[in-house]
């Protein structure tokens, strides 16, 4: 019986052991979800205990820039664990939202089922209801199979999550409109197939006309080219660095309202409400006039140009590169005003050293201060609930020992790599 419990003790802690932190089973207590909790939660843990002054080591604690070191760097090796588990977590959950995009797509289709079942009471089936059931169980066959191709990517939703693994705006308004597009033409094309006589057939293909369908037809090409621009214009904006991009461990619902940061911008929330808030109209019209195209109005259409045009200009003029304004000797309460010599703690004061997206301790770890041939890590100070250094606007780091006295330029590398100005400090003996 000993030997028996015995195994059964080994047997548990192999399937512990087994479960850690990036499984990937789909009902493991343990999975990539628990472990990334855990990781954080253990993280947090210690930067409050840290920044209690708890915790440090008898070898380091009588050195105030020794026990900041020691500090930072283990705070930067429990950031790392954190980062390697958001990204197994990542993956995770992209890999198993094909199977719920599917699910929502032919979630949809029953919906439309149901709601031509109860306005077909009283009024009897149509050929219409037939042409848009088949219709949408078309569009729901073929998002299914592109969700299973892309299955590793977050399945349908693939093509409106951008390079930085965020959900686009651009992007996700404009899948909208050429969906609702094919829609309505496959609704055109099973009516056209179902009908009786040549002057219905000749009704339904005139319903394909531009002058009646010149509004959605705007609407479908200024919000895709505005896709692209927007493509085109942050790709140069980040390659020529006057831009700073920080991938994102998974795409979420709230990209396509907010910044990188997480905070709602107003360029993007307006889009999504007046591009809603047209395609429920032209679905109204739709099912109104399924003999047609529908006939936008030009006044909606022009309000949905003015909003992608808005968007636009908010892409457009967002961010900006870091700059260094002053660099200075950090000076305590009760020291005297001296010059700056190796050893001593500078402050970077500028703008746009914390990129959008970045104020975890994995990504704010990778920020560099190169003073003269030297790189110096900037270290991380915590405090409850956050760090104080390194922030947006004030960077602090020690002036190696290493660098020989005289004039030395200083610069930023941010956590997105792109570098700051260069701003000369004169270092003594």
């Amino acid at each position: 019986m000993a030997v028996r419990e015995a195994g059964r003790d080994v047997g548990r802690d192999a399937v512990r052991s087994a479960h850690e932190g990036g499984c990937a089973c789909g009902d493991c207590p343990h999975g990539a979800r628990a472990g990334h909790r855990r990781a954080v939660a253990e993280f947090l843990a210690k930067r409050d205990e840290l920044a209690s002054g708890k915790g440090l080591p008898a070898a380091v604690a009588h050195s105030a820039g020794a026990s900041r070191q020691w500090v930072s760097d283990e705070l930067t090796q429990s950031a790392a664990l954190v980062a390697e588990r958001a990204r197994a977590e990542g993956e995770v959950w992209l890999t198993l939202l094909w199977r719920r995009t599917a699910v929502a797509v032919w979630a949809a289709v029953a919906v439309l089922l149901l709601v031509q079942a109860l306005t077909a009471v009283g009024s009897g089936w149509t050929t219409a209801r037939t042409a848009g059931l088949l219709a949408a169980v078309l569009v729901a066959a073929l998002l299914t199979a592109a969700s299973w191709f892309h299955r590793a990517r977050g399945g349908a939703l693939a093509p409106v999550v951008g390079e930085d693994n965020r959900l686009s705006t651009s992007r996700a308004v404009a899948a909208a409109w050429v969906l609702f597009a094919v829609y309505a033409v496959l609704v055109l094309a099973g009516r056209l197939a179902g009908a009786s006589g040549p002057e219905e057939r000749d009704a339904l293909i005139s319903g394909l006309d531009l002058a009646r369908g010149a509004g959605v037809v705007t609407v479908v090409a200024v919000v895709c080219g505005i896709a692209v621009l927007v493509r085109r214009v942050v790709g140069l904006r980040v390659l020529g660095q006057r831009l700073q991009k920080v991938r994102a461990d998974r795409p979420r619902a709230a990209d396509l309202l907010t910044d990188d940061a997480g905070r709602g911008t107003f360029a993007d929330t307006q889009y999504v409400l007046v591009s809603a808030a047209a395609l429920v109209f032209a679905a109204v019209r739709l099912a109104r006039r399924p003999d047609r195209l529908p006939d936008l109005p030009w006044g909606l259409a022009l309000l949905v140009l003015v909003s992608a045009a808005t968007y636009f200009a908010g892409k457009y003029a967002e961010g900006g590169r870091p700059v260094i304004l002053s660099v200075v000797r950090a000076r305590e309460a009760g020291d005297l005003d001296a010059p700056i010599r190796t050893g001593d703690d500078i402050e970077i004061r500028g703008a746009g050293f914390v990129p959008p997206g970045a104020q975890d301790a994995a990504r704010l770890s990778r920020m560099v201060v190169r003073i003269g041939a030297v790189h110096v890590h900037v270290p991380l100070v915590p405090v409850t609930g956050g760090f104080s250094n390194p922030t947006d606007a004030v960077l602090t780091v020690p002036v190696p020992v290493d660098v020989d006295p005289g004039r030395l330029e200083v610069q930023v590398v941010t956590a997105a790599g792109v570098e700051t100005n260069s701003c000369e400090i004169e270092v003594t003996d």
